[in-house]
């Protein structure tokens, strides 16, 4: 998560932004005037931004967490200490409050 301009330091808030709404809509407008050839590529790639946009708000932060640990190599207790200094260290800008309610947002939705 990058931070926004002018903002400097740790930062207890995390801003999620989903666009899947708009991708939806230009996949559906694409099948609409697609080949037959391309259709089913088309219809496939749907389906995955739908059933990825039917996630929770919850559901991709715990998403986002696994993803920072195991770009950092962590592959120990999500639910440990040495996790959540992980993900500080995988993302500076993190405060400890932040931090911990996204551990926990890991550890309410395993995957």
């Amino acid at each position: 998560m990058k931070a926004i301009a002018g903002l400097a330091g740790k930062h207890d808030a995390v801003l999620l932004i989903r666009d899947a709404d708009l991708v939806t809509s230009a996949l559906r407008q694409a099948l609409a005037d697609t080949t037959p050839e391309e259709r089913p590529g088309l219809e496939r790639a749907l389906a995955l931004v739908e059933s990825t946009a039917a996630a929770t708000e919850t559901q991709v932060r715990a998403s986002w967490v696994r993803s920072q640990l195991s770009a950092v190599g962590f592959t120990g207790d999500i639910a440990s200490i040495a996790a959540l200094k992980a993900l500080r260290r995988a993302e500076p800008r993190l405060s400890l409050i932040a931090a911990v309610q996204l551990q926990k947002d890991a550890v309410a939705h395993p995957e």
